[in-house]
């Protein structure tokens, strides 16, 4: 197994570790979620029917309107949240989820290491939000 160490800022301090769910695209919030059990109902994300429950949530940030954070702060009530943020950029929606859901959130990634291009759905990842340090192992069994 080969292991990838990659930095951005830290937002939210706290450790986190899990397997990566990467979305691209991101994720519409209204619509897009199932918010009560976190499953991405939105039609043409390349990862439909999957959770982001107990995940580390890789994106490059919010998609649609500023409703986007509450969608996904619903997940916290509910018990479908992810364990983690990897956003490649944050914005104000992804740092209101981020602060509501009270997850290790890491942003502002370099192009170099965009957490979007060098994770992979599966990975596993240990990050630390205060440090901003991710640590990625590639195809682990």
């Amino acid at each position: 197994m080969e292991n990838v160490v990659i930095k951005g800022r830290g937002a939210i301090p706290g450790k986190a570790s899990g397997h990566a769910l990467v979305c691209p695209s991101s994720i519409t919030g209204w619509g897009g979620i199932d918010p009560v059990s976190g499953v991405i109902k939105e039609y043409d994300n390349v990862n439909k029917g999957e959770s982001i429950k107990d995940r580390i949530l890789v994106m490059p940030g919010s998609k649609g309107s500023n409703g986007w954070s509450c969608y996904f702060s619903v997940t916290r009530t509910s018990g479908a949240a992810p364990r983690g943020f990897l956003f490649t950029n944050v914005d104000s929606s992804c740092a209101v989820a981020a602060v509501c859901l009270k997850i290790p959130t890491v942003v502002d990634f370099p192009s170099s290491s965009d957490p979007c291009l060098v994770i992979e759905n599966g990975d596993y990842v240990e990050m630390d939000g205060g440090t901003g340090e991710v640590t990625i192992t590639k195809n682990p069994s």
